[in-house]
């Protein structure tokens, strides 16, 4: 199952599985990861139209570079809702600013967050943000399984070869681990 490995790996595998598709009652499950970098641009002028009335469109391009952004996103489990929003860089003060949105979104009950191991994820910001919030209780998955994180797939949606013309690095990326 994947590259994971070490010790711990199929306690913390296991918490997730049952967090998934057993939640303890009265809480809601959600996945959190970051998206990036990608460099939004302008849209150029369409370059014409078919001979059937429709607009020919612009192929996309994301591309990492000085004006890059992130997405941070968080998908709650139970009914596929997320919450998006970007940021500038990829830091502790960001993730901070999708617990808060996450707390605020869901205004009862315990909430788990299923994170990576990102540093920013644990830095002492955070840790004592939680602290304060014990409604919010991460769940972090082991290294090297980042397919227990159903948000991984979502961001496929986006960063895949789903929509024609959209290149962005991580299509790029997965096309040539696959080759």
């Amino acid at each position: 199952m994947g590259r994971e490995s070490g010790r711990g790996v199929r306690p913390k595998r296991s918490k997730i599985v049952g967090l998934y598709t057993n939640p303890p009652p009265n809480s809601t499950v959600v996945c959190v990861d970051e998206l990036g970098p990608i460099t939004p641009r302008a849209f150029p002028p369409a370059p014409g139209w078919s001979p059937d009335g429709r607009r020919i469109k612009a192929a996309l391009e994301y591309r990492g570079g000085p004006d890059k952004a992130w997405v941070f996103g968080a998908l709650r489990v139970e009914d596929g809702k997320a919450l998006t929003f970007t940021s500038r860089s990829r830091d502790s003060k960001s993730y901070l600013r999708l617990l808060q949105k996450i707390e605020r979104a869901i205004p009862k009950g315990l909430i788990y967050v299923i994170a990576d191991n990102l540093k920013t994820h644990k830095i002492a910001m955070v840790r004592d943000w939680l602290e304060k919030h014990p409604r919010v209780e991460h769940a972090f998955i082991p290294k090297g399984a980042a397919w227990l994180n159903l948000i991984e797939a979502w961001w496929r949606m986006f960063s895949g070869r789903r929509w024609p013309g959209w290149i962005s690095p991580t299509a790029t990326r997965s096309v040539r681990r696959r080759g």
